[in-house]
């Protein structure tokens, strides 16, 4: 759902399992009040939450919001039809969000061989 171009304006996703409410948000480019708005909208987003109601996002949360975020801000998606894009059935799944997963897997990869190298 992301286009390269702008796939290239947002921080890589680094290779931690899970991520607090306030590094989602820099990851994403998305302040947390509108993530905790867009759980109650999407019903694919359900973050783990644990002590005093503390929210952990996993890689799948941070990648389904910035299809979100895509859909809303870069292509002009009302909220109804973004949920509507991401939970159709007959939506298409799109090439670029296996082209960030593999991005994505490629980084990993490359922290990866830094640590056994050194």
């Amino acid at each position: 759902m992301l286009e390269p171009s702008q796939n290239n304006e947002l921080p890589p996703i680094p290779g931690k399992r899970y991520f607090t409410i306030g590094e989602v948000s820099e990851l994403c480019e998305v302040k947390p009040h509108v993530l905790r708005y867009w759980e109650q909208e999407f019903p694919q987003l359900k973050p783990v939450k644990r002590r005093g109601n503390r929210r952990y996002y996993q890689r799948q949360d941070v990648i389904i919001i910035r299809q979100i975020r895509s859909l809303l801000y870069e292509q002009g998606f009302t909220i109804g039809g973004a949920r509507q894009r991401l939970t159709g059935e007959d939506a298409k799944v799109d090439q670029t969000q296996f082209k960030l997963l593999i991005k994505q897997m490629i980084v990993e990869l490359e922290d990866v061989l830094k640590v056994l190298k050194s």
